[in-house]
């Protein structure tokens, strides 16, 4: 691909990139904020309105890992258009949607485009820049867009519901997907992207697929199931059985979906380690900190999404360039060790915030250390994942690393808000105020957010291979060379 696009061409096509990712990453919080319009128009209960996010949650976590290996035999390209046209068509069934059915199936489907979407931008970005000081760049735009579109869907939710109605949170998604459709047909190359070899793992294939799915149901409905509920432990037995099932075909087919020697590459395989790590103390940072800062401090939808403002600023400043001058100048290690510390230390001072908390004194500090350290540690950890694949293999790769953050956040988030439920029920019951006792539980959950991203440090310093940038170069170059132009 490399060879023909360059100059300012390369980076209209990572705004348009960009820009089909941020939709779909709105998509995940954005929803969230209309939730109890959808309830009260479509007449839901409270347990079943869970499946408006959990049917996205399934089918997007299921198909990332099978959307990045289509990829990589039909061109990331003519992928990433199809993923772009299933999920802005799934948005318009999900606007237009007059029952609980309908709404919940159409986000099924909008799960499934938003899966192929993700699982193959990052290798359509990694094929556009091949140079380490861009690359670096590059990625960092790409961090920035998948961290800060959080906050932006809470703002756009809460505007979009109070000033039209739930409607327009799936309708906005339609414009923005026909400009995105339009804008790839013209700058994105035909050709290339492609395995010479077109064979399908389908046995793998289904086994991975329905693994994941089963995991995240199981994972999703465990705090209302319970963790130890025949329910839980059942979805979870046949996801593992699937799963064991998957990686046995792997061993005996003659063109396996995910070739097992690949996590003999150490740096790979840590970096998924990490991304799971990492990904279970952010999503529950996310989701927990806006849970306190609405129940607890009791900030309004909109000011809840002012106040992580100050962390998506300070990733903006470090993806603008200064990320890229940091893996340029040490390396992709030491910037994801010590970007990964900091968001530790963040999330250390969220486990001390109190019921009376202000925004500058208690919230603030934190948000800068995970702003700073989010913004540090994003764009070489996604480096580090990609870094050793060879281009026929990016795809795989880059879903792989999505299924990570996927999971990784998913699990953490459960584990984590249970964990803070369990807390809360045993101070109330010892009688505690609710106040106190609801903070005490999120309280539980950011120290152990922190735990996680500390062992994620502590596996980038002990675990990963130091790989100067030099060298990042000379292998990315040698390897697109070798694979020849996108």
């Amino acid at each position: 691909m490399s060879g023909a696009i360059s100059g300012r061409g390369r980076w209209l096509a990572l705004t348009v990139l960009c820009l089909g990712v941020l939709m779909i990453v709105l998509d995940t919080t954005v929803v969230n904020v209309a939730l109890p319009s959808i309830r009260d128009d479509l007449g839901f209960t409270e347990t079943s309105l869970v499946w408006v996010v959990n049917a996205y949650l399934l089918t997007f976590g299921g198909f990332l890992l099978l959307g990045g290996r289509l990829g990589d035999l039909y061109g990331h390209r003519t992928l990433f258009l199809w993923g772009i046209t299933v999920f802005t068509l799934a948005s318009l069934a999900c606007g237009i949607a007059t029952s609980q059915e309908w709404l919940i199936v159409a986000r099924a489907v909008q799960g499934i485009g938003g899966a192929v979407v993700n699982a193959v931008a990052l290798s359509l970005l990694m094929s556009l820049f091949t140079a380490e000081a861009e690359r670096a760049k590059a990625m960092g735009v790409f961090g920035f867009v998948c961290a800060g579109g959080g906050s932006v869907g809470m703002l756009l939710g809460g505007f979009l519901t109070s000033s039209l109605n739930w409607h327009w949170v799936f309708f906005i998604n339609i414009p923005i997907g026909v400009i995105v459709f339009g804008l790839c047909l013209v700058l994105l190359p035909r050709g290339g992207g492609e395995t010479a070899n077109k064979h399908l793992d389908v046995g793998g294939a289904v086994t991975v697929t329905a693994a994941l799915m089963l995991a995240v149901y199981a994972i999703v409905n465990g705090n209302e199931a319970g963790w130890l509920s025949v329910t839980t432990l059942g979805f979870l037995g046949v996801s593992l059985g699937l799963f064991v099932a998957f990686l046995v075909i792997q061993t005996r087919v003659r063109v396996p979906l995910v070739p097992l020697g690949l996590f003999r590459q150490r740096n790979l395989a840590t970096a998924n380690v990490m991304c799971v790590l990492w990904a279970a103390g952010m999503f529950a940072w996310f989701f927990i900190s806006a849970l306190y800062l609405q129940r607890v401090l009791t900030y309004s939808s909109l000011n809840v999404g002012l106040a992580f403002l100050p962390a998506n600023v300070i990733m903006a400043i470090f993806s603008v360039g200064l990320s890229a001058r940091l893996v340029m100048r040490f390396g992709h290690k030491r910037p994801a060790m010590i970007g990964l510390l900091l968001a530790a230390l963040g999330l250390a001072l969220f486990s001390r915030m109190p019921v009376d908390g202000h925004f500058l004194p208690d919230v603030l500090p934190g948000m800068i250390l995970i702003g700073t350290g989010a913004g540090m540690a994003f764009n070489p950890l996604l480096l580090i994942a990609m870094s050793d694949v060879e281009p026929s293999q990016s795809g795989l790769a880059s879903g792989i690393v999505n299924t990570s953050f996927m999971m990784g956040g998913a699990l953490g988030l459960a584990i984590l808000a249970s964990g803070a439920s369990g807390r809360t029920d045993e101070l109330v019951a010892a009688g505690s105020p609710a106040l106190v006792a609801l903070n005490s539980g999120y309280h539980v959950a950011f120290a152990t957010g922190a735990a996680c991203a500390a062992l994620a440090a502590l596996c980038a310093g002990v675990l990963l291979r130091s790989q100067s940038s030099a060298a990042g170069t000379v292998t990315a170059t040698q390897k697109h060379s070798a694979a020849g132009s996108f």
